[in-house]
C-alpha cells in the first residue's frame, strides 16, 4: 500500500519598508530565483500602479519582471491556478480582501511573496499591510537611508502638500527619512 503524499504547505512572506528601501528589488530577486529553480511563478500588481509600466513590476533601479495588473485581489485567485509561487507588489493599494486571498493561496500550497509600504506618508500603518504581516510566516523589513542625516530611514516623507492617502510619485514627491527627522518635520507643520 502506497502512502498518499500530502501536498506541500504554502506560506506567506512579507517585504515591507518605506519608499526607496528596496522592497520591489527584493521581490524581483526572490521571484527570479524561483523561476531559476523551475517553479511556476505568477506576479501581480494593482492596476492603479502605472508609474513605470502598466504591465511590469519595476523597481526604482529599473529592474523589471512581467506581471499582471489587477483591479481586485480576488482576480489573483483566477489567474494563479496551478502555480508554485505568487508575487504581489504594492499590496498596500489593495483592499482588505488581499489578506484572505494570500491565506487561501498559502493554504493551497503556494509560496506567496508580498511587497508593500508598511506606513503611509503620515507614519500610520498603511492599508492591509499590518494584517498581512500578522498572518505571514516571514516578515522582512528593509530600510532606506535618510536623505537628511544618513541614518536608517523607514518613513516616506511627502514633499507636496496633498493630503490624498494614495498619491503615486517618485523622488520629486517623496523622500526617505528617519524617525528623528520625521518627528522634527511634524513639529514644524
Amino acid at each position: 500500500m502506497f502512502l498518499e503524499s500530502a501536498k506541500k504547505s504554502g506560506w506567506i512572506e512579507i517585504i515591507c519598508g518605506s519608499m526607496f528601501s528596496g522592497k520591489t528589488e527584493e521581490l524581483i530577486r526572490r521571484l527570479k530565483r524561483a523561476k531559476f529553480a523551475n517553479l511556476k511563478v505568477e506576479i501581480f500588481k494593482p492596476k492603479v500602479d502605472t508609474r513605470y509600466s502598466e504591465e511590469d513590476v519595476v523597481s526604482h533601479d529599473s529592474n523589471a519582471i512581467r506581471s499582471t495588473a489587477v483591479d481586485s485581489p480576488m482576480s489573483i485567485l483566477l489567474y494563479a491556478s496551478d502555480v508554485d509561487v505568487v508575487g504581489i507588489d504594492e499590496a498596500q493599494f489593495f483592499d482588505d480582501s488581499i489578506v484572505e486571498v494570500c491565506q487561501q493561496l498559502a493554504a493551497n500550497g503556494v509560496r506567496v511573496i508580498v511587497a508593500g509600504l508598511d506606513m503611509d506618508y503620515l507614519g500610520k500603518p498603511f492599508g492591509s499591510m499590518p494584517a498581512l504581516m500578522a498572518v505571514a510566516e516571514y516578515v522582512t523589513k528593509v530600510h532606506a537611508i535618510c536623505v537628511r542625516c544618513g541614518d536608517l530611514a523607514h518613513h516616506s516623507h511627502r514633499l507636496t502638500k496633498s493630503d490624498k492617502l494614495v498619491m503615486l510619485g517618485e523622488k520629486d514627491t517623496y523622500e526617505p527619512i528617519c524617525r528623528h527627522c520625521f518627528n522634527g518635520l511634524k513639529k514644524t507643520d
